[in-house]
């Protein structure tokens, strides 16, 4: 008996001093972020999203493709009975994020100094952010999405929904940035800064990060 419990208790030991090595294993998803944030910042935005464009020019996409803060703030509050997780709402995040690039970028030539300079090498800081994101977490086929982001992921998904909306290519990415601070503010807020990226009216009061 007494064998047993010290074969048990070095095993614990053992795995107490195994863990922080599995917890740092992981790995770190605000590196990538704060990459991706760089090349998101305001004055890129912009230049290659507004001014290589004709004024008022719109392109097409699904209206759940037009992902702003409202959204987040309706699906947190939309039922109690099946509660939206954050990591539902980051997946939805990624994947609006990605189609909303590969828009813009079907609708320009090849030539076009924004598909060249900007668009593309953004499409690549997100695909080696989702690499990242999908070993940080890992699909559980057991586990079900809340129904709510069900049928907002089929529609997105489904290549004969009709449901479409014109947007400028800025306000797509507009939307982007600020759904990204707000979802994963984690990575871009201190201890002392009490900044809410995810109130809408903060962003209307002209905050340095729009």
């Amino acid at each position: 008996m007494i064998q047993f419990e010290c074969r048990l208790l070095r095993g614990l030991l053992g795995f107490i001093c195994l863990l922080p090595v599995c917890i740092s294993a992981a790995p770190d998803l605000c590196g990538p972020l704060k990459t991706v944030r760089e090349s998101l910042n305001s004055t890129l935005r912009r230049r290659y999203m507004k001014m290589n464009f004709p004024i008022n020019y719109t392109v097409q996409v699904h209206y759940e493709e037009v992902f702003r803060l409202r959204n987040i703030s309706r699906l947190n509050t939309s039922t109690e009975d099946e509660p939206v997780q954050k990591r539902d709402l980051q997946d939805l995040w990624l994947l609006v994020s990605q189609q909303g690039i590969k828009r813009v970028l079907r609708v320009l030539p090849e030539r076009h100094p924004t598909r060249r300079k900007y668009l593309s090498n953004l499409e690549n800081l997100f695909r080696d952010f989702e690499a990242l994101y999908n070993q940080r977490n890992p699909s559980d086929e057991e586990r079900d999405r809340p129904e709510i982001i069900q049928n907002i992921w089929d529609r997105l998904t489904d290549p004969y929904y009709q449901g479409w909306k014109s947007v400028t290519p800025k306000s797509l990415l507009d939307n982007c940035y600020r759904t990204m601070l707000c979802l994963f503010k984690e990575c871009f807020s201190n201890e002392d800064d009490n900044y809410d990226y995810c109130e809408v009216l903060n962003w209307r009061k002209g905050k340095k990060t729009t």
